[in-house]
């Protein structure tokens, strides 16, 4: 699977995850080759014809209108994010560019002071760490030190040598990150920087690779993530992310205790 996902790539991964029974189809007689649905099945569910459903995963057919779309996302079972994402890979541009200025909005830069002392950053859409305060930089050990242009949460937790030990929570966190990376790749509108990132992590990284090919896409709105710090020591803080009008994101941690 490319870096850009196609809309015919999307449609294969997802019903190669469904089972016939889960969709109150029989189990077709004779050997399948998978356990995910056949694209008959998918047609049928669709009320598509099997030779219109074929022309959209081969990219013979690339513009299907609102309706197909809306019956393709019930047929393979899709959440909000993913039909978000069927619809971006259907027009082949995201309903906005993704801002990728290293400029930091003025509101925000001032909320990093303003939020202390829970650790908070500003990131953009392929999580490049943009600025961040005192705290924000103690939370995550040795993201500071790397040039500014290397300062990217999924790159330190994939290839950070100490972002495993920090994170206990480490594979949600890093799945997180993959699947609302998987967001930004759509044709058309994907930055070249988003290439040139995922190349980098597939060739750094076994897992993220591993990870990237599953295609979880979701838009990462926090969690409760676990710590191991080597000064805190453990502690869990959930996550909130938000996003600013011109898509530049605030990331701040807070502790799940009051008072501390």
């Amino acid at each position: 699977m490319s870096d850009r996902a196609t809309l015919g790539d999307f449609l294969r991964n997802r019903r190669g995850r469904i089972r016939p029974a889960e969709v109150g189809l029989p189990v077709a007689n004779g050997r399948r080759n998978s356990t995910g649905l056949r694209r008959e099945e998918v047609a049928t569910l669709a009320g598509v014809s099997v030779d219109y459903y074929i022309r959209l995963e081969q990219g013979r057919d690339t513009n299907p209108g609102a309706a197909i779309l809306d019956a393709l996302a019930t047929a393979l079972r899709l959440d909000d994010d993913e039909r978000s994402h069927l619809s971006d890979l259907a027009r082949g541009r995201p309903t906005r560019a993704p801002n990728l200025s290293p400029i930091v909005r003025p509101g925000l830069r001032r909320l990093l002071g303003t939020v202390r002392p829970a650790p908070a950053y500003v990131i953009d859409a392929l999580s490049n760490v943009l600025a961040a305060n005192r705290e924000g930089w103690q939370l995550m050990p040795g993201l500071e030190d790397w040039p500014g242009p290397r300062r990217n949460l999924i790159r330190y937790a994939f290839t950070h040598p100490t972002a495993r030990e920090v994170f206990a929570s480490w594979r949600q966190i890093a799945e997180d990150c993959v699947a609302d990376l998987r967001t930004v790749a759509t044709p058309g509108g994907a930055p070249p920087e988003l290439d040139l990132l995922v190349r980098e992590l597939c060739a750094d990284s076994a897992d993220f690779a591993t990870m990237w090919q599953a295609y979880d896409v979701r838009v990462n709105g926090g969690a409760c993530r676990v710590f191991r710090h080597p000064v805190l020591g453990r502690c869990e803080l959930t996550s909130e992310i938000l996003t600013a009008v011109d898509g530049q994101r605030f990331l701040v941690f807070q502790s799940l205790q009051p008072g501390r």
